[in-house]
């Protein structure tokens, strides 16, 4: 518009009496044409370039709406995107410190302070599968990661306790191998059978769906044939659950081979009776009772194992209260073959004031059950022995709990003169994860 405004101007000026002096008529009818006609171009050019500076501005903003759009496009791919592998890993462990009393008939009374720590680290990985790793405290003892402290305030030891993988294979069904928690049903966590602190060495398979189930062991007890002395045992367990009214049941049956007839101990003093842990051994070539000269034993039996287990969880006036049993047979031994348990556990311990009761009666008779395997704290470990347990246990928060444990129970049972164990055990226990 200035441009037009300048020109209309100079037109005027043209239009003055001296202008017209120096100009024809035509000539400057014909400038003032030339004129109107370059002033309505200019026109036309600013309403273009007008144009064209909006059309401009129009795309500069839809190029920034779009690089905004990618910005945040980015940045949710790295927030919801594929996991980092922080985001694979997990852990979880717990800390117990126990003070234990042991009365044991014919030797000194026993008290002492112990402690157990474990840790353990698991990465999910593609393919449903996870990897896991586990620290404990406690020398090399297959059932317990317990740690007795003393020795001037010496260090103590942490052991290898997990080291698997895992493959989810399908909905229900695991596979695992490397050295994994027990994938046994323990009845109630009743630990007839198996030590809880055991955790097994080679492959297992778990499986369950809808009402069935199945859970299958291959386990080490040595792998290395150099030592003359190899074993790889397995064995498994089929059940059911289901319902009647509020009442939930659980039971089945299972199967283990354990072959160790001819073999020396996996664990401990060949020459000492003590580490067949109440299983029968006599001294090799003489056949002799295993101790009585001193020379290296060896098992007498193999242990062939069914079992049967039965288990009921009905609350009653709110309480969860379990009712079950537990018993094996070894087909191998000629006699002392038979074990049982049968008890309750009332309440459960899971947040701060709720409360816990335990109590089972068991016998386990020499050559039932690999003695090895059997829960460290009855009796003092292994078999040949029957007696009650007795638990009481209280939540202090989600992760802190106590109790007390006393086992009322008697060794040597396969003689003609037992003797009395009694044990007292006061535990603090945190849990994390």
């Amino acid at each position: 518009m200035k441009r037009t405004g300048i020109i209309l101007l100079v037109v005027l000026m043209l239009s003055s009496p001296m202008a017209m002096g120096a100009v024809s008529d035509a000539e400057f009818a014909q400038l003032r044409a030339d004129f109107a006609a370059m002033a309505q171009r200019l026109d036309a050019l600013a309403a273009e370039n007008a144009a064209l500076k909006q059309s401009n501005a129009e795309q500069a903003s839809i190029v920034a709406d779009v690089q905004e759009d990618i910005v945040e496009v980015q940045e949710t791919v790295i927030v919801e995107g594929a996991p980092s592998w922080t985001d694979r890993l997990s852990m979880n462990g717990d800390f117990r410190f126990r003070y234990e009393n042991i009365d044991e008939e014919g030797d000194p009374e026993r008290n002492r302070a112990r402690v157990r720590a474990r840790a353990n680290l698991q990465a999910d990985l593609p393919g449903n599968v996870e990897v896991g790793f586990g620290l404990a405290t406690g020398g090399d003892d297959p059932v317990s990661a317990n740690q007795t402290l003393g020795d001037g305030g010496s260090s103590k030891n942490i052991s290898l306790n997990l080291a698997y993988a895992n493959w989810n294979a399908a909905e229900g069904l695991n596979l695992i191998v490397g050295k994994f928690k027990d994938p046994l049903y323990r009845v109630a966590k009743n630990p007839m059978m198996w030590d809880g602190d055991w955790t097994p060495e080679g492959v297992a398979m778990t499986y369950q769906r809808n009402w069935f189930f199945l859970n299958a062991l291959g386990t080490w007890l040595e792998s290395d044939s150099k030592t003359g002395n190899s074993n790889f045992s397995w064995g498994g367990q089929v059940g059911a659950t289901g319902a009647i009214g509020e009442a939930k049941l659980k039971g089945g049956v299972g199967y283990y081979a354990i072959k160790t007839q001819g073999d020396t101990t996996y664990f401990g003093d060949t020459s000492d009776t003590g580490d067949f842990y109440g299983n029968t051994a006599v001294e090799i070539g003489s056949g002799l009772a295993c101790g009585t000269t001193g020379a290296t034993c060896e098992y007498l039996y193999d242990y062939l194992l069914t079992q049967v287990f039965a288990e009921v969880d009905i609350p009653v006036a709110g309480i969860p209260v379990v009712l079950f049993f537990d018993a094996a047979n070894n087909s191998d031994a000629s006699d002392n073959d038979t074990a049982w348990a049968l008890g309750t556990r009332i309440g459960k311990v899971k947040d701060r004031g709720q409360w816990q009761f335990s109590y089972w009666y068991a016998e386990k008779e020499a050559d039932s059950m690999f003695g090895l395997l059997t829960d460290s704290d009855w009796a003092g470990g292994g078999t040949n022995n029957k007696g009650q347990f007795f638990q009481l246990g209280v939540g202090i928060n989600k992760s802190w709990a106590v109790s007390v444990q006393y086992f009322i129970n008697e060794i040597n049972i396969s003689t003609t003169n037992p003797s009395d164990y009694n044990r007292l055990m006061l535990d603090t226990q945190w849990k994390w994860k």
